[in-house]
């Protein structure tokens, strides 16, 4: 055995390998301080296959964050609109207190009057009096005081009734506002806590490990593209969009290359709905500010019926929007560590179209 297994070493020809040692395991150390694992052009399945679970749990929380800034971006124009329906409550009220007031005012006066003059019924002054003209003169006054105090007594009843509306009303959207606060506040946690977990996800990847993680997210977008494409029909290259959608259009080309920013609807920075708010705010058209309302009011139009202005809402949730520029592409705010950018309208499950301005 010791004899042939000398000939098969030494024959002319013939080589054998020392056993390979095994693969470092994915971010892994080496003595040079260099991390284990995929590089951006190695391939290896296992590796591409871990940076693809990677990918979708990154996509979920980023997924997930923009939900939790629809309800912050909700809540917060709650919070807005019942902060400004209190403070024109309690103007009201102070209006109101000071209405009352005077109405209090002259029907004392007017009571005092009344006592002054003896308070006696027509019939008596009548027996009192020498000069009928000057009764039935007394009489007519008595009359006209009278109706312009049962006046101002119901006036004074309505004021006070009204204040009490005003009153119950300031409670109520009092209480609104408390919960729109909180629900702002749970939102605003939300968010933090999944963007910190998808940012600890993508730092524990090596530098080579996040370029090839960038290169499969972007060769998932240009299949997704590629797929929506190839699944309509061809646009008529002669439509041009209407001035509003022109104008929205140019408003949104002029904020590429701005940060996203949850929450924000510039000028410095956007999220996507905020993006897609002030781009037809520009045109004068108004919009809701967050996706999934934008989905629900908004008009909705069949995909074949797609045309530049129309917003297109993205995933089952309505969690994302993008502004059609025509020819495929939308210009939109993608998520935390990205700028506004021209992408595949195709590239995200769409949900549906919505067209503001009718």
């Amino acid at each position: 055995m010791a004899v042939c297994l000398g000939l098969l070493l030494s024959a002319p020809g013939t080589a054998v390998a020392a056993p390979a040692p095994p693969p470092p395991s994915p971010g892994a150390v080496d003595d040079n301080g260099a991390r284990g694992g995929a590089t951006a052009g190695d391939g290896a399945p296992a590796d591409v296959a871990r940076l693809e679970d990677v990918r979708l749990r990154l996509d979920g929380l980023y997924r997930e964050a923009a939900r939790a800034t629809d309800a912050f971006n909700a809540a917060e124009q709650v919070v807005t609109t019942q902060a400004a329906t209190i403070a024109d409550l309690h103007e009201r009220i102070e209006l109101g207190q000071r209405r009352l007031e005077r109405l209090k005012d002259r029907a004392g006066a007017a009571a005092r009057a009344h006592y002054r003059s003896g308070g006696l019924p027509p019939g008596i002054r009548l027996t009192l009096s020498d000069d009928p003209a000057n009764f039935l003169d007394g009489v007519e006054r008595t009359m006209t005081g009278q109706r312009a105090l049962h006046t101002l007594i119901t006036r004074l009843g309505r004021t006070q009734e009204t204040l009490r509306t005003h009153a119950a009303n300031a409670v109520s959207h009092q209480e609104e506002l408390t919960e729109a606060r909180a629900e702002k506040d749970a939102a605003r946690k939300e968010i933090r806590r999944k963007l910190a977990a998808a940012e600890e996800l993508e730092e524990s990847l090596a530098a080579e490990e996040r370029a090839r993680l960038r290169e499969l997210e972007e060769g998932s977008q240009r299949d997704a593209q590629e797929a929506w494409l190839g699944s309509r029909a061809p646009e008529d290259g002669g439509a041009r969009p209407g001035d509003q959608a022109a104008a929205a259009i140019a408003y949104a080309t002029e904020q590429l290359g701005l940060p996203y920013e949850w929450g924000a609807e510039g000028p410095r920075s956007f999220d996507c709905s905020g993006l897609t708010q002030q781009a037809w705010a520009a045109a004068g058209v108004t919009v809701p500010r967050t996706s999934q309302e934008q989905w629900r009011t908004l008009r909705r139009v069949s995909e074949a019926e797609l045309r530049p202005g129309d917003l297109i809402i993205y995933h089952a949730d309505a969690s994302h929007v993008g502004l059609y520029t025509g020819k495929g592409s939308i210009i939109h705010a993608p998520r935390p560590g990205r700028t506004v950018t021209v992408a595949g309208a195709g590239s995200m499950p769409i949900l549906g179209v919505v067209r503001p301005g009718g």
